[in-house]
């Protein structure tokens, strides 16, 4: 097992007593409490610092009166971080544009920390120009959160150079999550190429490792797991294992998945097995892959397959090819046949094979045909297509594409937009595109569509302009998105849509977005609710957001819980909430949460 076993010995982990803590914490509430009546006195007495100061920490306990008396008195006496934290009191009180005033006058006055709340106020009400300024400010003052905000903006917008920047400054001050995202910038420009690099992808590939490092001696478990991962590597098993136990520990379950491995690879099985349900029990399929088939070599054949089905549960393929061994280990080939066609459905290479090996030996002629069918050797485009589209469920890859390409070149639409998809997903842009141009300019929506998110990739961001509303000429992109939208592409006419919208077009917009929406699009619903919304059309908007939230769109429902919130209709603005926490995303539950609780205070008051 060899240095592996100290993995569980390290003292890494050791924690003080638990009365060691209870005396810690009873003497920072006694010097809290004493520091407070220190406060307190003084700002009777008419000192300025102690009331923003006892302001700060009434706030911070949660005491929003007792806080907002002694935060105004100090910020109407000029204390610029009383009026930042007036500010903050407003925010979470729920008067945002309040709060944005003192935010206003403590950041005119100097306040990085006002600027940055500013800032990310001005964010949220989509006003980048404004949030950049703010944010720059607090950035340029040395302010931490600010850097990073403003480096998260100026990455939105397509500016790679600010972005680094400032995401590094925010790094170099200790913001862990800066640290990571600059490092996870570092790995994609350095290609992951970590072999027959020239020099500029190897300094680019080791900083990377280095904010890495920085970022997971901070906490932060994803760091820990891609430093476990570039370590592992690089042969540096011991080191690689202490990390992915870090990352493990705070629940990252692809680090416990790897931890498992590392520890199978070292010969301790009993362990690995150990962080492998840890990480299965959390929702990783390739853990429950690796139980399922640690439980079949012990002949345990019932509690492997019931990790199998686990895996395949997580969405992994394995699990589905894993079951079909299984079940032809045990001479249950029916079920066996089962189990890889699904997996075969859904891409599986070993599973597609298996398949029609099972087929032939059961001698089912019929089945196996048209696996193996050679009517495209006669000609026949439809039939090369249709081979193409055996050999990939299979998992033949190669052998499907020689299919598609010769019914391509025959003129099969179809053909070339597989084609065209293959080459995506191999990395070759060129030909992926030559390919796409084939089948949209021979009607094919989806490949329109693919095409136009082609050149999108590529298009550089518009350029700012001093006057008036950007000049606007239609890009090659554009064109395509809206000839796959005027085929009834729902995606690429909720894609117009959204472009028509950042022109300033809300006629042409609500026209894209009412078509996606009436042909089921729950995004098209959603944007078109919020365009109606902005424009004053409450009433329809509420409609769409509702058929938007009904077919599970989670931001619809809390829109519509918002609206009931604020006509008075507690209960069904409570339904609608609670269907937001259902649906997620996980920001948009946490908000449904908060809101729904309030609402349900309202009714039980």
């Amino acid at each position: 097992m060899g240095d592996m076993a100290n993995l569980f010995e390290t003292g890494r982990f050791a924690q003080p007593s638990d009365q060691d803590e209870a005396a810690d914490e009873a003497q920072e509430a006694a010097d809290e409490a004493a520091e407070e009546v220190r406060r307190r006195l003084a700002a009777e007495a008419g000192d300025v610092e102690a009331m923003s100061v006892l302001g700060a920490m009434l706030l911070r306990r949660g005491d929003f009166d007792g806080a907002e008396s002694h935060l105004r008195a100090a910020t109407a006496a000029g204390d610029r971080a009383a009026a930042n934290n007036l500010g903050v009191l407003l925010h979470q009180r729920g008067y945002a544009d309040e709060a944005a005033g003192w935010w206003r006058i403590a950041a005119v006055a100097g306040s990085a920390p006002a600027a940055h709340a500013l800032g990310r106020h001005f964010r949220e009400r989509g006003d980048e120009p404004a949030a950049e300024y703010w944010l720059r400010q607090a950035a340029e003052q040395g302010h931490v959160l600010g850097a990073y905000a403003l480096a998260d903006l100026l990455e939105h917008r397509g500016d790679e150079t600010g972005a680094r920047r400032w995401m590094r400054a925010a790094a170099e001050r200790g913001h862990r999550e800066a640290a990571y995202r600059l490092a996870r910038t570092l790995d994609r420009n350095a290609g992951h190429r970590r072999d027959g690099r020239d020099e500029g992808d190897t300094e680019a590939a080791d900083e990377a490792e280095q904010w890495y490092r920085q970022a997971a001696a901070r906490g932060h478990r994803r760091a820990a797991l891609h430093l476990g991962t570039i370590l592992e590597k690089r042969g540096e098993l011991k080191e690689a294992g202490r990390w992915y136990l870090t990352s493990a520990k705070d629940g990252e379950a692809r680090a416990a998945c790897a931890l498992g491995f590392l520890l199978r690879d070292a010969g301790d099985t009993e362990s690995a097995a150990v962080w492998w349900l840890r990480a299965a029990q959390d929702g990783d399929g390739n853990a429950a892959n690796a139980l399922g088939a640690l439980h079949a070599e012990r002949g345990e054949t019932q509690t492997a397959e019931r990790w199998y089905r686990a895996a395949m549960d997580a969405g992994d393929d394995n699990g589905a090819y894993n079951l079909g061994l299984l079940c032809a280990d045990q001479g249950r080939t029916t079920q066996a046949e089962q189990w890889y066609r699904r997996a075969a459905y859904a891409g599986h290479r070993e599973a597609s094979n298996a398949l029609a090996i099972l087929l032939l030996r059961s001698g089912d002629e019929t089945g196996a045909e048209p696996w193996f069918s050679k009517a495209a050797e006669a000609g026949s485009v439809d039939a090369a297509f249709n081979l193409g589209i055996l050999h990939a469920g299979r998992g033949e890859e190669r052998a499907a594409l020689r299919w598609y390409e010769r019914a391509a070149s025959a003129g099969h639409t179809e053909a070339a937009l597989q084609v065209g998809m293959a080459r995506l997903r191999d990395g070759d842009e060129r030909e992926a595109e030559r390919f796409l141009r084939c089948a949209a300019g021979g009607g094919s929506a989806e490949a329109a569509y693919r095409l136009a998110t082609v050149l999108d990739a590529r298009r550089p961001p518009a350029p700012e302009h001093e006057l008036g509303e950007p000049a606007h000429e239609k890009s090659e992109c554009e064109e395509w998105y809206e000839r796959a939208a005027s085929q009834g592409h729902r995606r690429a006419q909720v894609r117009v849509g959204m472009m028509a919208t950042a022109r300033g077009d809300v006629v042409e917009a609500a026209r894209w977005y009412r078509e996606a929406a009436e042909a089921g699009s729950r995004n098209g619903a959603f944007n078109l609710g919020l365009l109606l919304a902005r424009e004053g059309s409450e009433p329809e908007a509420v409609v769409w957001w509702r058929r938007a939230a009904d077919a599970g769109h989670g931001r619809a429902a809390l829109r519509l819980a918002l609206v009931c919130a604020r006509r008075g209709e507690l209960a069904e603005g409570q339904r609608w909430a609670d269907l937001a926490v259902s649906l997620g995303p996980r920001e948009v539950g946490e908000r449904a949460a908060r809101l729904r609780d309030a609402l349900r205070q309202e009714l039980s008051a």
